[in-house]
């Protein structure tokens, strides 16, 4: 529970602090477009790479606040008990996708980009930090989809359990 909390904040305030530099980066490109005449020279590729930062680790915290973007019309339909298998199955499928195509597949591009020593053209920095974002965030939804799995079926499980009420003393 405290490490849930703890991931939260984190990536809460890495993403509060990402898009507040991705606006100061547009805002002087803007500027140094416009009023100054001469183009910044790296804004324009920062802005790019500070997108996909805000976009995937924005999409780890929504995933983990369980606000992502759902389309709702079959749950609202379904018995409680489907809506649950329903919701098991989407689970699932976002863990596969989390696993295999950012931890496995994001994984494989930051290695070829740092193997093969690929540099950003204006920053000029290894493109595999940039990449580095992918199985990042992978991990932090796999996290998050582990967390709610045990948490729901912990919940299943102590709602099943019979309460037991303590018999009241008679005098």
């Amino acid at each position: 529970m405290k490490l849930r909390r703890l991931i939260d904040k984190i990536l809460g305030t890495l993403v509060v602090v990402l898009m507040g530099v991705l606006v100061l980066d547009v805002l002087w490109q803007v500027i140094s477009r416009y009023i100054v005449g001469h183009p910044s020279a790296f804004t324009d590729e920062l802005a790019g790479f500070l997108l996909i930062w805000v976009g995937l680790l924005g999409a780890a915290y929504v995933t983990g606040q369980k606000q992502h973007l759902a389309i709702d019309l079959i749950p609202r339909k379904l018995s409680p008990e489907k809506r649950h298998k329903l919701d098991k199955l989407i689970n699932i499928l976002i863990a596969l996708f989390a696993f295999f195509v950012l931890i496995i597949g994001g994984g494989n591009l930051t290695y070829l980009t740092f193997y093969l020593n690929q540099i950003s053209s204006a920053l000029q920095i290894p493109v595999g930090y940039v990449y580095l974002v992918l199985p990042l965030s992978g991990l932090f939804i796999m996290y998050y989809v582990i967390d709610d799995t045990i948490r729901d079926a912990v919940d299943r499980y102590t709602e099943e359990l019979p309460q037991f009420e303590p018999e009241k003393q008679t005098e």
